[in-house]
């Protein structure tokens, strides 16, 4: 047991020692702070980027049409394609990877209420749309699109909560009416989730948009989620089946790489995070280092503390001191030197993590372009990490003093007393 003599006796010696305590101090704290600093960085970027990746599902799949660059069958290249209803259903029978597919009919429309009015994207969906790219409603923002408003080509209309802050001034616009161009539609729900870009966009009944838009019922957008597909390559193989499938279709060659595009938000989800996988390994092997190297400063400064103390300790022996109180006194200090400026960088390293976190959030919520998008957020650390790396200097701290102590508690009073 450590009697409160001990403790005071060692805060003493700390603080004759002041030199040898702040260097052996900071070599603690300089290896916590960084490795905190590092391990913080690493997830904070790693968490913003996962952040703006779930402003809609990872397992998002767009494909758009283009214009043939190769002939195919008899028929000449330079064609223009385009998706009619067909298409979504030989996607939804053809690939059973794939759900929620909607075409997207997407035009920009001067949008009036009353003397109020703005141009803005009027997208034409179906209700699986939701599902693709999460919308939020609040309890009294009323809903999306549903079966039965595409069914009976109803003129309803959802806008997003920006556009009804200026066509309605702060006021509700559930269930008024707005003019998209020359056609009045009645609101019936408010999007709140903040929009990435853009002035805001609003979403109408799939057939109702094909009838007054594209009276053709021709499109050249289709979404849809994926389920199952775990690895780039199995989003690869799905890629080419899907391409396969188009171009059965619609008759192109299916190796023509410009007349279908393939916007795979899984893959490219599967290949960031294999990108941040290798910069948390690369910053863990770095932190690991500084705190090696935070160890190597520890010990040394223990050794030449133990060494200078070699005297000391031979004097206390001779008075009668026994060799366990000497180490147990030795030990405790390393314990109290270590934990104590541990501490210290550990606050160091989270409170510079968290101001630098504030500062980018507060810009990016500020910055019209960004809508609230952060490429850094929330750069937590494990406690267990921060835990076992003020043990592991503890406890390197501690034998480096030991093994010294242990040594010259052993030497005769008459000859420890003797060194230099």
């Amino acid at each position: 047991m450590f009697s409160l003599n001990t403790l005071e006796e060692i805060f003493a010696g700390l603080k004759h020692n002041k030199l040898r305590t702040a260097l052996t101090g900071l070599s603690v704290t300089w290896g916590i702070f960084i490795l905190i600093v590092l391990l913080g960085a690493g997830n904070g970027l790693k968490n913003g980027v996962t952040s703006n990746f779930s402003q809609r599902a990872t397992n998002t799949v767009q494909t758009y049409t283009g214009t043939t660059s190769k002939p195919y069958q008899g028929l000449k290249s330079g064609r223009s394609l385009n998706f009619v209803n067909k298409q979504v259903t030989d996607i939804d029978e053809s690939l059973v990877e794939s759900s929620n597919q909607t075409g997207i009919i997407q035009k920009q429309q001067t949008i009036t209420n009353n003397s109020e009015y703005g141009t803005f994207s009027v997208i034409g969906v179906n209700p699986a749309y939701n599902n693709v790219y999460k919308l939020e409603f609040a309890s009294n923002g009323g809903r999306f699109i549903n079966a039965l408003d595409v069914k009976l080509n109803k003129k309803v209309i959802v806008i997003d909560k920006k556009i009804e802050d200026v066509l309605f001034k702060g006021k509700s616009s559930l269930g008024k009416y707005v003019k998209v161009g020359s056609v009045m539609f009645c609101v019936i729900g408010v999007n709140s989730k903040k929009a990435r870009y853009g002035n805001g966009s609003t979403y109408i009944p799939f057939s109702t948009a094909q009838y007054i838009f594209n009276p053709d019922l021709k499109f050249s957008t289709i979404a849809m989620t994926v389920n199952n597909l775990k690895t780039e390559e199995e989003n690869n193989q799905f890629n080419e089946k899907l391409k396969k499938t188009m171009s059965q279709s619609l008759h192109f060659d299916p190796k023509d790489e410009q007349a279908l595009y393939i916007q795979n938000s899984q893959r490219n989800y599967i290949e960031t995070m294999k990108i941040f996988d290798g910069i948390t390994l690369f910053v863990t092997i770095i932190g690991i280092f500084t705190l090696i190297a935070g160890i190597v400063g520890v010990s040394n400064i223990m050794l030449v503390s133990v060494k200078e103390r070699t005297r000391e300790i031979g004097i206390r022996k001779a008075l009668g001191a026994p060799p366990a109180s000497i180490l147990r006194s030795i030990i405790l200090e390393a314990i109290i030197i270590t934990a104590l400026f541990g501490y210290i960088g550990m606050m160091m390293g989270i409170g510079l993590t968290e101001v630098v976190n504030y500062i980018l959030e507060k810009t990016a919520a500020a910055s019209p372009d960004s809508e609230g998008m952060s490429i850094f957020k929330n750069p937590t650390v494990e406690l267990a990490y921060v835990l076992i790396s003020t043990a592991i200097l503890i406890i390197s701290g501690v034998i480096a003093g030991y093994m010294p102590a242990r040594r010259a508690v052993r030497i005769k009073p008459i000859e420890a007393m003797r060194e230099e």
